[in-house]
């Protein structure tokens, strides 16, 4: 599908009263779902955190122990031993299911095969399915419902 093509549908998506839209045409299949207006949050300050609990690699380092490289912002930790994991090929919202109330693409145990959907990150109003670049059996779900996930963040750790 040509950009124009598309641009002109999220048009008239945005501007009817319409929610969602899918298209499949033989090339490939476009989705244009209409967010909702988000609802105030309130922002809550983080409190700070005890000076025992925080580490500086000089610190470590005096004690005679290597500091590893803290995750960044919003990035799971994965252990050491995992032996697959599948990660987000972009920015965007995490959501285990097509729809609210709707089951999840995967539970903890389901055996999942290179190609199968796991999950949908929302990014840019538009739904992206994603797939599995492995195959195993599901150990471990890092991200809930809703979150917002970075490029590259680990989503799942399979066996």
């Amino acid at each position: 599908m040509d950009l124009r093509k598309l641009k002109t549908l999220i048009d008239l998506v945005s501007e009817s009263s319409i929610s969602e839209l899918e298209i499949t045409e033989a090339d490939g299949k476009v989705r244009i779902v209409k967010a909702m207006a988000p609802a105030a949050v309130p922002v809550m300050a983080m409190p700070p955190l005890p000076a025992a609990a925080v580490a500086t690699p000089a610190a470590a380092t005096a004690a005679g122990v290597a500091a590893a490289p803290a995750p960044g912002p919003g990035a799971a930790a994965v252990p050491p031993d995992a032996d697959k994991v599948v990660k987000s090929p972009m920015v965007g919202t995490f959501y285990r299911a097509a729809s609210p109330g709707a089951k999840p693409f995967i539970d903890v145990g389901d055996v999942v095969k290179q190609g199968s959907p796991v999950c949908i990150i929302e990014a840019m109003k538009i739904m992206n399915e994603i797939e599995s670049e492995v195959a195993g059996t599901i150990a471990k779900v890092l991200c809930e419902n809703g979150q917002a996930v970075e490029y590259g963040q680990p989503l799942f750790i399979l066996e």
